[in-house]
């Protein structure tokens, strides 16, 4: 009998604690999250870029959205692996080469932004 008792006691600590956890990932939820600043600021992009996304001071990640338009409406990510995008001669002086994976592709724009 003493071993009955010990499970139910164990068992009810054990709900208690799932109980506060979930209230606390509740609290989490609800708090909204605040948007980096970094991304948030405006950057003026280089001569070459601007030709691509225009010349208007803009953020980071509106840089990045705007490619990926230009990139999908004038086709020219890889057909046989998708991650690559092969530059045309607007975004070949701003890649500095041919094909660039999509991973690639955020760190050279971001030698043009100011």
């Amino acid at each position: 009998m003493a071993a009955k008792k010990a499970t139910k006691k164990t068992t009810k600590k054990a709900t208690a604690k799932k109980a506060t956890a979930k209230k606390a990932t509740a609290k989490k939820s609800t708090s909204k999250r605040k948007p980096n600043a970094a991304f948030m600021k405006p950057l003026t992009p280089s001569p070459q870029l601007a030709e691509v996304i225009g010349a208007k001071a803009i953020p980071r990640t509106q840089v990045v959205k705007k490619l990926w338009q230009y990139i999908r409406t004038h086709k020219l990510q890889d057909t046989t692996n998708r991650r690559n995008i092969n530059a045309d001669a607007k975004l070949r002086p701003i890649f500095g080469k041919g094909t660039v994976s999509m991973f690639e592709m955020t760190k050279l724009v971001s030698k043009h932004l100011r």
